[in-house]
């Protein structure tokens, strides 16, 4: 049977986006490179699943915010699926976050003031890949991003194209996991039930 667990007992705060602050300011300091970086799973209409690497780019008490092309393969299993899992594994820390929920995409002011903080190269790149579909060879991207520089030389402002989206993550259930010895590790589950955040102890 599931022990479960006063938050005040490990002085856990009451809310799961406070404990993943502390955290990802602790990955910040320490992590080598890409604290922000997160295993994003998704599946499609079929079920089958598919996981990859990712950047968290926002979060806040609406959940976690990564951007991508829509028509990707990930888009297209949100587009079919919108439902998600994510992990956060800071080997330096040795801790872990682990989140499920279901997916909603990022308002267009949202996602035009990300996409207009990006490098400028960065932001051509983001109409020369055609992301997930097949490519013949490296110097055919090349080609296209020497297109779209040559199309957008001298503007600061480059539009965002449609395509490229934001999703945010609305998580169900947050897991907090501390590495311990002999594989005795902590786990701390929030699950939301549509007002308020509920905590429990998991066996590890």
């Amino acid at each position: 049977m599931t022990q479960t667990l006063r938050v005040k007992k490990d002085n856990l705060p009451d809310d799961p986006y406070e404990l993943f602050g502390k955290w990802i300011k602790e990955a910040e300091k320490q992590e080598l490179s890409d604290p922000n970086a997160m295993a994003l799973a998704t599946a499609d209409k079929n079920g089958i699943p598919s996981v990859r690497i990712v950047l968290m780019k926002g979060v806040d008490e609406r959940g976690f915010v990564f951007y991508t092309n829509a028509d990707s393969e990930k888009g297209q299993d949100l587009a079919e699926n919108p439902n998600a899992a994510l992990n956060f594994y800071w080997k330096s820390l040795r801790k872990q976050v682990r989140v499920v929920g279901t997916v909603e995409t990022v308002n267009n002011e949202e996602a035009d003031a990300y996409y207009d903080s990006r490098h400028w190269s960065s932001r051509v790149g983001a109409w020369a890949s055609k992301q997930s579909r097949p490519l013949g060879s490296y110097e055919e991207l090349q080609n296209f991003v020497k297109e779209y520089e040559e199309k957008f030389d001298g503007q600061e402002q480059i539009p965002r194209p449609e395509y490229w989206k934001g999703f945010r993550v609305k998580p169900q259930t947050i897991e907090f996991w501390i590495d311990g010895e002999y594989r005795l590790h902590r786990r701390y589950l929030y699950t939301f039930d549509g007002g308020n955040w509920t905590t429990r102890m998991l066996y590890p």
